[in-house]
């Protein structure tokens, strides 16, 4: 918790220490075979990392092609199992070919972590979008996601036990102002995990969404300081929010453990929602 005269670096500092390194030796992911989109950097790279460290193999995807590439080969210097793949998630035919190269490199795909997204719109208030942005960004965070589940379910349906996990946002469960457009596409993704769990249940797949609230990442640093005060002091548990608060919950979402856990929404947020 962050105390008087304790900054919010601190707080996060603190928090990282007592969490240790790594969350993944707390879930087994042994064998388990995951595509991972917008996993080059920030809080999709801690889904790479952290599954990695669960004993998965593990593709990851991304339009920052140079980036993926560095991180991949990072990796594979430590010993581990893991490919980078370029994805679009604008363009259908990129993560067609995503999905294909992911279960070709593998043998199969087992588990999706659809994290690929974008922002765009923040600090705008709804008069002030225009209509390519809220256009883009529905695309990427709503038909992008679509997209990737349909590409992935031949090989997940082959799995016998296909797990997705999709990435919402917390701001689509408290009305985030100026956010109009991420925060309808995280709605989206909400209400499409509802309805794709009903849909793939039958084949033994799970589908299951994390809303985590603003994580303390690259891509969050655009984010004014006010936001992150609103965040830090309306959370039950009143620190900074790090990666592995986030990647625990999905890791276990994606493991045998929760074979029956699907249709779900789990906000990972220090209870903010609460408030």
């Amino acid at each position: 918790m962050q105390t008087m005269g304790e900054s919010k670096d601190e707080a996060m500092n603190l928090n990282a220490n007592e969490q240790g390194e790594t969350v993944g030796a707390t879930v087994s992911l042994a064998g388990r075979r995951l595509l991972i989109t917008g996993g080059a950097r920030g809080l999709g790279e801690a889904f790479v990392r952290e599954a990695l460290a669960a004993g998965a193999r593990v593709v990851f995807a991304d339009l920052l092609a140079e980036r993926g590439d560095a991180l991949a080969s990072e990796l594979r210097d430590t010993g581990a199992a893991v490919d980078f793949v370029p994805l679009d998630l604008r363009d259908a035919e990129s993560v067609k070919a995503c999905a294909a190269r992911a279960a070709e490199l593998m043998g199969g795909i087992d588990g999706l972590i659809n994290n690929g997204a974008i922002t765009n719109s923040g600090g705008k208030f709804a008069t002030e979008l225009s209509i390519e942005t809220f256009d883009a960004v529905l695309d990427v965070n709503v038909r992008g996601t679509w997209l990737m589940t349909i590409a992935a379910l031949p090989f997940l349906r082959a799995s016998g036990r296909g797990r997705i996990v999709n990435i919402a946002s917390d701001t689509a469960l408290w009305g985030a102002p100026k956010l109009l457009a991420y925060a309808a596409s995280k709605g989206a993704v909400i209400a499409m995990t509802r309805s794709l769990a009903r849909e793939l249940g039958g084949d033994q797949i799970t589908v299951n969404a994390v809303a985590p609230g603003l994580v303390e990442v690259e891509a969050t640093a655009y984010v004014p300081a006010e936001r992150h005060d609103t965040y830090l002091n309306g959370r039950a548990i009143q620190r900074a929010q790090l990666p592995a608060d986030v990647t625990g919950p999905v890791l276990f979402l994606l493991s045998d453990a929760a074979g029956f856990v699907t249709g779900q929404l789990l906000p990972v947020n220090g209870g903010f929602v609460l408030n």
